[in-house]
């Protein structure tokens, strides 16, 4: 029997009464699937619904096969050791005891069929790029994105038929990523990744696009899916236009005949006032005029309300994936104006075997790219005046430096979206302020939330428009990862803030195709044992 899941009128409500899902229906079967929605429509739910962690409040989820689940989140003890995380301790135990000559029927049955697990373990590791990676080492000495691709490998060993992968490629350098594309490509079992990377997504068989508590299946990869929503909601706006020009008419028509209505009523009245026609004659054509009257009145109504049903329907069908729009001429750099200056930097203990040299004049847009590990935090922290350098000196010539840090933690989560900007935007008058949010669609009350209740995407949205509504404006900006955890609408409107940004620009990040739409200019490799290096974007891939 082939593998495969099965959800069948699958509901989840939080306790709280939060609708999650609702009557999803969805079967897959072998290939790859990439399942993508924006952030808090449910993803890793229906993953964890999937892997048994949750139970549905309505519905069911059958799976046919062994089943293996990578959470978004991989609780890892620094102190337990490679095999252990593997699941391979135990064999690796068992066989010891049988190269000794110890052989006894608990042995047998702990080893089972697995008597090249070692091989196997090793195989795995070396294909995902842990070549370094001992068997008998501990977790603490692997880096975040390494223990990443150390939880995958563990899953390759169980040999599943259903594969669950919750972002996989958050924290994964760039070389780490192209080897957990190569292993989503070479995998043939059933395949389950929610995902926000482009490049990741492009080697799927088909797109579950998760949106209103439900789904919707797209045949195809990324780009595919994305065609044929462009023309999906192409035919949805020439819809809506040619609904809104139905409105438009029925209301007209409708005010057309309250007009002529009115004339043939003060018409019939004016006859009797002048006595031209006798009174029951007046009082019998006043009746029918009113009786017609109502009619035309409620044949019209209900052909506007027909009309502005048709139009709501049609609403339906557009997506809600707002647009932000930023114009900000005060950020403006100058072409000659010295923006920042490293020279020798390093910290203590030393990170760089050769200290970091570096200079941004103008309004640059640098991506700054190297291996977890490298230093590219460090050295975005030492530019923004976060970290003092125990070495050489850091120079910034430009007022308004900011720094957005992987953790978003720049919101007091107790204050609103507009107290918190108004932190870093002190002078700025609150109608101005409300005004620079609304382009960041924080409009009316939805400014006045407080930043802890905000979702994943609006929380990052509040950011980037506290940091670029500050005072003095922002002349440098410093990003750390921006897409990690974003789904592709907020990148989306990520990258349409960063082409209207006209000041100097570093970003530290993996993210490939995010760098590139944002107009980078210039390609800064940092590595440990070389430093800071200029390169080109096609070099990159040489340097994975």
């Amino acid at each position: 029997m082939s593998s495969s899941i099965s959800c069948n009128d699958l509901t989840f409500v939080w306790p709280d009464g939060t609708v999650v899902l609702d009557g999803v229906d969805l079967s897959v079967g072998p290939g790859r699937t990439g399942l993508i929605g924006v952030n808090g429509s449910g993803k890793s739910t229906l993953l964890k619904l999937i892997a048994g962690e949750l139970r549905p409040t309505r519905g069911a989820v059958a799976v046919s096969g062994a089943l293996a689940y990578l959470p978004q989140h991989l609780p890892l003890d620094a102190d337990r050791r490679i095999d252990a995380v593997l699941g391979i301790a135990e064999v690796r135990s068992a066989l010891r005891a049988a190269e000794a000559g110890q052989v006894t029927e608990r042995h047998l049955a702990t080893i089972g069929d697995d008597w090249d697990i070692e091989q196997r373990a090793r195989a795995t590791l070396d294909r995902l790029g842990l070549v370094h990676v001992g068997l008998d080492r501990t977790v603490g000495a692997v880096s975040g994105g390494e223990s990443v691709l150390l939880g995958l490998a563990a899953l390759f060993l169980q040999r599943p038929d259903v594969l669950l992968l919750d972002e996989p490629t958050n924290n994964l350098d760039l070389r780490a990523r192209e080897r957990l594309y190569q292993a989503v490509a070479a995998y043939r079992g059933v395949l389950v990744v929610v995902s926000h990377d482009r490049r990741l997504l492009e080697h799927v068989d088909q797109i579950v696009d998760l949106r209103d508590h439900g789904v919707r299946v797209y045949g195809g990869d990324l780009t595919d899916y994305e065609q044929t929503v462009a023309r999906e909601q192409a035919a949805a706006e020439r819809m809506v236009r040619v609904a809104q020009a139905d409105v438009r008419r029925q209301r007209r028509e409708l005010i057309d005949a309250r007009v002529k209505l009115d004339r043939r009523l003060r018409a019939a009245r004016k006859a009797e006032a002048e006595k031209r026609v006798s009174r029951i004659v007046a009082q019998a054509r006043k009746r029918e005029a009113q009786v017609s009257a109502g009619k035309l009145r409620d044949l019209h109504i209900d052909r506007v309300a027909t009309a502005e049903a048709s139009l709501a329907q049609a609403m339906q069908a557009l997506r809600s994936d707002d647009e932000i729009r930023v114009d900000l001429p005060e950020t403006v750099v100058p072409s000659r104006r010295t923006v920042v200056v490293c020279e020798a930097v390093d910290v203590a203990p030393p990170l760089w075997e050769q200290p970091v040299d570096v200079a941004l004049r103008g309004p640059e847009r640098v991506a700054l790219v190297g291996v977890n590990g490298a230093g590219k935090t460090t050295l975005l922290r030492m530019i923004a005046g976060e970290l003092a350098p125990a070495t050489g000196t850091v120079r910034v010539g430009v007022n308004g430096v900011r720094y957005l840090p992987q953790r978003l933690d720049v919101l007091d989560d107790a204050r609103s979206v507009l107290d918190n900007a108004r932190r870093y935007a002190t002078s700025a008058a609150p109608n101005d302020l409300r005004a620079r949010l609304a382009r960041f669609n924080f409009r009316a009350g939805r400014a006045d939330q407080l930043a802890g209740a905000l979702s994943g995407g609006e929380r990052f949205r509040a950011v980037l428009a506290t940091l670029l509504s500050a005072e003095p404006p922002p002349h440098l900006l410093l990003l750390d990862e921006p897409t990690n955890s974003l789904d592709s609408a907020s990148v989306r409107q990520l990258q349409q803030a960063l082409r209207a940004y006209r000041g100097a620009l570093v970003v530290a990040s993996h993210d490939l195709p995010f760098l590139q739409a944002i107009g980078t200019t210039r390609w800064l490799h940092l590595d440990r044992a070389t430093g800071l290096e200029e390169v080109d974007v096609a070099s990159l891939a040489e340097l994975r």
